[in-house]
């Protein structure tokens, strides 16, 4: 009876130490732990620069249009006299909540499939996993141009799309990790036991497998971001006049605005830029954190 009473202490211990592990290793590591800062503030301007600034979205002055920065427009006006740096901010959260509800639905798909084909094997495997190279054959920009075509420039069209077409990759890391770890004795032990299916899967397979989802949905948010902005800058993803980072810097297809109105491309161009470096930076702090062998 004690030694049943332990079992779940000696997990939660080991899982502590683990995790404990992993904060201290990304804690040390500078680069990353300034990445994350930088996001950080990102995410809060994003947040609250459209709630303190006395301009709306759509708010529109036909007195005050096509200004350059200045006092009271700090990123200046566009044509129809909306400020440009809270379309900015709003874009940002566009942008930002894109990828992140795209990253979460394609990686609940890729680890619920992932974990099926990983655990079962046999038939459940092999359908998973035509499945998987089904959808990554696909060309991905043709597909995304028949669903824009067939149910419209939308925020939830474009989520479904990003996600429905990413959950492969997933998937086969998920799978991957379930292979080798339900070898392992633990989990002969939970077969000695009659411990569920349900229950093996996601109680002692996949907190395992968390850690790697974790990097891959820290590195693949910065893949969405910039696929989203690819998307809308041809007009195949959010539609004006909600802005987002890819459809604000449409304006930078007209030469002379490249020329002589930076302030139109620029700020969300290195709005872009800044957001997937860092997020690239995190994910790798993470892999180093979670995985010393992997630092280079």
């Amino acid at each position: 009876m004690n030694m049943q009473a332990n079992v779940p202490e000696t997990e939660s211990q080991a899982a502590e130490t683990f995790w404990g592990g992993v904060f201290h290793r990304f804690v040390r590591n500078r680069v990353a732990m300034v990445s994350f800062f930088i996001l950080l503030a990102i995410v809060l301007a994003c947040i609250f620069v459209p709630i303190i600034s006395p301009y709306g979205m759509e708010s529109i002055d036909m007195s005050q249009i096509k200004l350059p920065p200045n006092a009271e427009h700090p990123l200046g006006t566009d044509d129809i006299g909306r400020d440009l740096l809270v379309r900015l901010f709003y874009g940002g959260r566009i942008s930002l909540g894109i990828a992140l509800a795209a990253t979460a639905a394609n990686c609940f798909l890729g680890v619920l499939l992932g974990s099926l084909a990983g655990y079962y094997g046999k038939w459940a495997d092999a359908v998973i996993m035509r499945l998987c190279e089904t959808f990554q054959s696909f060309p991905f920009l043709m597909i995304c141009v028949t669903i824009a075509m067939v149910f419209g420039n939308s925020i939830p069209t474009l989520i479904f799309t990003l996600a429905i077409l990413s959950w492969p990759s997933v998937a086969r890391i998920v799978r991957g990790q379930i292979l080798t770890l339900r070898e392992m004795e633990y989990m002969e032990a939970c077969e000695a036991l009659g411990i569920s299916d349900a229950r093996r899967i996601f109680k002692h397979l996949l907190p395992n497998v968390l850690a790697y989802v974790i990097v891959y949905a820290t590195l693949g948010m910065a893949s969405v971001i910039l696929t989203e902005t690819a998307l809308s800058f041809l007009g195949l993803g959010v539609s004006p006049p909600t802005p987002t980072w890819g459809n604000l810097i449409q304006a930078a297809r007209e030469t002379l605005i490249i020329k002589n109105k930076w302030w139109y491309w620029i700020p969300p161009g290195l709005a872009i830029f800044v957001s997937v470096m860092c997020f690239n930076l995190v994910g790798d702090g993470l892999r180093d954190a979670i995985d010393p062998k992997m630092k280079r």
